[in-house]
């Protein structure tokens, strides 16, 4: 947790230190499934049901259909953006019973360009409602902007 995090978590006390932890690193998780280019994995921790508001599209996404649709029109080949990193941090996560919402920041960072130009980072705002569930903490809901 970074030092601007713990200082918030102290203004923040619902849940205990274990249910914010948890939910964080159910979150970490799907990154870390992304850079690793498991999609398994990342879906293992998004309901299949939940509603996503991607950086992507304009319409808010009902369900693993409609993510899967918006990721068939991410561009592939040698011209399409290639992620060497995913940062997550800043989080703040509150928890009741059993859901949770975290509100953190990402910086996705690229490989340089065929033509050799650096792409810059992104910066992305983002909102998860989780939910617990007998198999851990699923996403019901996201919300990210991409920041200028």
């Amino acid at each position: 947790m970074t030092d601007a995090a713990a200082a918030r978590e102290t203004h923040r006390p619902a849940g205990s230190t274990e249910d914010r932890a948890a939910v964080w690193s159910a979150l970490l998780d799907i990154y870390a499934g992304f850079t690793a280019g498991d999609r398994e994995r990342i879906d293992s921790r998004i309901h299949p049901e939940a509603t996503i508001w991607d950086s992507a599209a304009p319409e808010l996404l009902f369900g693993r259909a409609d993510l899967d649709r918006i990721r068939a029109a991410r561009p592939v080949g040698p011209d399409a953006p290639v992620v060497t990193g995913i940062h997550a941090s800043d989080e703040v996560i509150d928890v009741w019973d059993d859901t949770a919402l975290a509100r953190y920041t990402l910086r996705v960072d690229f490989a340089p360009a065929a033509d050799g130009s650096t792409p810059a980072s992104e910066h992305i705002r983002n909102t998860a409602v989780a939910r617990r569930f007998d198999h851990g903490w699923l996403v019901v809901h996201n919300h990210e902007d991409l920041l200028a």
